[in-house]
């Protein structure tokens, strides 16, 4: 009977201490073997993580401001008084409620968000992102099959009221131009 020492080296049988090394080595590679299979999804996730910074930033709040600073302010001045008026109050107030309840959510996830596009671990609430695309979309789809097309019909009575629509978006998207004297 072989018997180990202290050590761990069985003296009786030195060539078993090479088997059970390679052993160890031949599992901790096969593991390492994993690795580049995890590579492309880890840099897909550092991508994702700071283009959605990025855009969110960028685009998303940017979005949310012209809707408040110019549609909504632009409906709500051309709704007939009465039910039509308080109808666009309502999706108004709607909306903007949840632009700040989105803005909000974001602004706890962009942290975290940031840490991953530079590859760092961190405890991303998963939970939280999913509410924030699950809650996105569904402010969308209102938007898009509620408030927009009463604003279409609503601004479409007068060609100058969505004229001005225009010209206002228009204005907030041009660059200044110096002047030369």
């Amino acid at each position: 009977m072989h018997k180990p020492t202290a050590t761990g080296v069985d003296t009786d049988a030195p060539l078993t201490n090479f088997s059970h090394c390679h052993e160890g080595i031949l599992k901790r590679l096969s593991a390492l073997d994993e690795l580049p299979a995890l590579l492309a999804p880890a840099a897909r996730a550092r991508q994702l993580a700071e283009q959605s910074v990025e855009f969110f930033r960028e685009a998303i709040f940017e979005h949310h401001l012209e809707e408040e600073r110019e549609l909504f302010p632009a409906v709500l001045a051309s709704a007939q008084p009465g039910e039509e008026v308080e109808r666009v109050q309502g999706m108004v107030r709607r909306l903007t409620n949840e632009h700040r309840m989105l803005e909000s959510l974001w602004k706890r996830l962009e942290s975290d968000l940031k840490k991953v596009a530079k590859g760092h671990s961190t405890d991303l609430d998963v939970n939280e992102l999913q509410r924030l695309v699950t809650d996105y979309a569904a402010h969308a789809r209102f938007e898009e099959a509620e408030f927009l097309p009463l604003a279409e019909t609503i601004l479409g009575r007068n060609s100058n009221h969505m004229a001005a629509l225009g010209l206002s978006l228009h204005m907030r998207h041009v660059k200044p131009v110096a002047a030369y004297i």
